[in-house]
């Protein structure tokens, strides 16, 4: 069994809260059969919002989470620490999916998720360094001007006009980057801490009287069923919150493919740095290339950044040693130093990474099947901070029978297709990947936008 040690070395942000006097003890495991009202599998963010809100509609509910490692083990205590909000499809594929107006919908529900967040920390004397700074993404080539530009006549088109498009010089009075030619800012997003704000959901729920059973491995979800290695759970309602990892349980291998993305962390920087870089509202920010970049200052003064470009693993396989990739970590690290000249010679003290659940059409879901007493949330492709929450509510409303303005929300029993058997997804995943890296080259040399990655990205609804 893992101990509060090994915990430390998952990610940055689980090594800075123990540091800060924060308790990675695990809770108790269960110990024999238990029947509940309601049994969780997963105590990543989506798994704690569900019980926390579902006690909030009816404090009777006997409520029950399990965990294989401990609260915020996998992408909740991983991620880049953006709470924004941002769903993994554009406007048009849901419009597509549902109506204008359920697009509409869905993104007003987004931006009111990023307060609520807000607001629980807040009540619940949570302090996750949530700061809701807006995001800058920078346009740093010819081509990702031309998406900037884009963006922002998209936010004219569907009437939301508070994505501000901005000039090299605006840019820099944000961030301070190399190259920049513009790019645009939204007000969507706040930085936090995610495991400060993972671990203290954890403490509210016990608190609340939630039983948490950390280090439980899971067997198997059946229809009111859940199946560990320590004992059966009984439940009228079993929610399946499991992100990346459900691809480990029996049914589900092809359901989502485990995404891989990696950050590093600088150490602490002085004032003087940072009265070069900039980001003094702690915006989080990443520039417009195909290949993901995020970052954010943290609230003790450093940078930490992630991306993606770390390879999909054949037969969605997900393993200690894919968290970590030397060559990944060494290209985010030139990545950012080349973005923040100012950042030369700063050392970096951290580096880390997971699996994120990317579904076969980019479409994130949540829903509830009554009669099997069966509910879930997920596939959230590396938005999930916010986006949690949101399922979180909208899950306590389905299964507390409640018709609202969110169950009617268009992502609501939504099925993404299964993901094509191997070799054909690990041959497509990583093709994919490699278009975005050839793309983002072309346009570093000045040349103009990728077709093919524009393909790509219509393709999966970005």
């Amino acid at each position: 069994m893992s101990t509060p040690d090994d915990y430390r070395r998952v990610s940055f942000w689980f090594d800075s809260f123990a540091a800060s006097g924060g308790d990675l003890t695990p809770r108790a495991a269960l110990s024999g059969a238990v029947t509940v009202d309601v049994a969780i599998v997963g105590a990543g963010f989506t798994g704690l919002w569900t019980a926390y809100y579902l006690r909030r509609l009816d404090k009777s509910l006997r409520i029950a989470i399990v965990e294989k490692e401990i609260a915020g083990f996998g992408a909740s205590g991983r991620n880049g620490g953006w709470c924004s909000a941002l769903f993994p499809s554009s406007d048009e594929k849901v419009a597509k999916l549902s109506s204008r107006d359920g697009a509409l919908a869905l993104r007003a529900a987004m931006r009111a998720t990023v307060d609520e967040v807000g607001a629980v920390a807040a009540t619940e004397r949570i302090d996750c360094d949530f700061a809701k700074g807006g995001t800058i993404s920078l346009a740093r080539t010819p081509a990702q001007l031309q998406r900037a530009q884009a963006e922002q006549a998209h936010a004219v088109a569907w009437g939301t006009h508070d994505t501000d498009l901005l000039d090299a010089a605006q840019a820099r009075q944000r961030l301070v980057a190399d190259g920049a030619l513009g790019g645009f800012y939204t007000p969507h997003c706040a930085a936090i801490h995610p495991v400060k704000l993972v671990r203290g959901l954890a403490d509210v729920l016990d608190r609340d009287g939630v039983a948490i059973y950390e280090q439980t491995p899971v067997v198997s979800i059946e229809p009111h069923r859940v199946r560990t290695s320590n004992g059966l759970i009984r439940a009228d309602v079993v929610v399946r919150a499991t992100e990346a990892y459900t691809v480990g349980l029996p049914g589900h291998r092809r359901g989502c493919a485990p995404i891989y993305s990696l950050m590093v962390a600088t150490e602490p920087l002085d004032d003087e740095r940072w009265q070069t870089i900039g980001l003094r509202d702690r915006e989080t920010f990443g520039d417009l290339r195909h290949l993901i970049i995020y970052g954010q200052r943290t609230a003790d003064g450093r940078i930490a950044f992630g991306g993606r470009g770390a390879p999909y693993h054949f037969g969605s396989r997900i393993a200690p040693d894919y968290d970590r990739a030397s060559n990944v970590f060494a290209a985010l690290r030139e990545s950012l130093v080349e973005l923040i000249p100012a950042l030369r010679g700063v050392r970096f003290t951290h580096e880390w990474g997971g699996p994120l659940a990317a579904p076969r059409d980019w479409f994130a879901s949540v829903g509830y099947h009554r009669n099997a007493g069966m509910a879930w949330a997920g596939g959230y492709v590396g938005d999930g901070v916010a986006t949690t929450n949101l399922a979180g509510r909208t899950l306590a409303d389905l299964i507390c029978g409640h018709d609202t303005e969110l169950t009617r929300l268009p992502w609501v029993q939504h099925h993404s297709r299964r993901w094509a058997p191997e070799p054909l997804r690990w041959l497509g995943i990583n093709a994919s990947l490699a278009a975005m890296r050839s793309a983002d080259r072309k346009e570093q040399r000045g040349g103009s936008p990728s077709l093919l990655a524009a393909g790509l990205n219509r393709m999966i609804g970005r």
